[in-house]
């Protein structure tokens, strides 16, 4: 096998599973970071006009899914959860289009979306509870 051949072949096993891991990690760490911080989180979920009952929802979400992600677990309904949610944080917590890092944080949960949209299209890949199993949802 040739060197590049090599590369491409180890680039096509990895790259899933270091994706799954990288796309969800965010939504864990920050899943997480509401439970210890759940008074401020929720006072800010207020100031903004979305009710604070909706925390535990959002809390759930974030840590289940991102962890189902990066086992390739259910990848395609998990995937589809935080493309929503991210599509819709976006335009509830970062609709301020005259401040340009509003703009940004909105596209970034766009792009962020259209990555998940790309799991919930084309599955985990490599290392993938779903791909052991062989789970097609």
């Amino acid at each position: 096998m040739s060197k590049s051949n090599l590369i491409t072949s180890v680039l096509n096993t990895v790259s899933a599973p270091i994706g799954r891991l990288l796309i969800s990690f965010i939504f864990l760490m920050s899943g997480l970071n509401k439970i210890s911080n759940y008074a401020n989180t929720s006072g800010w979920m207020e100031s903004m006009g979305v009710s604070s009952s909706l925390l535990p929802l959002v809390i759930i979400i974030e840590i289940l899914a991102a962890i189902a992600i990066i086992l390739g677990w259910k990848t395609k309904i998990a995937a589809f959860l935080l493309a929503g949610f991210c599509i819709l944080s976006g335009l509830i917590f970062h609709n301020d289009f005259s401040n340009q890092v509003e703009m940004i944080m909105l596209m970034k949960n766009f792009a962020i979306a259209g990555g998940f949209l790309i799991l919930v299209v084309n599955g985990p890949g490599n290392f993938s509870l779903d791909k052991k199993i062989g789970d097609k949802t």
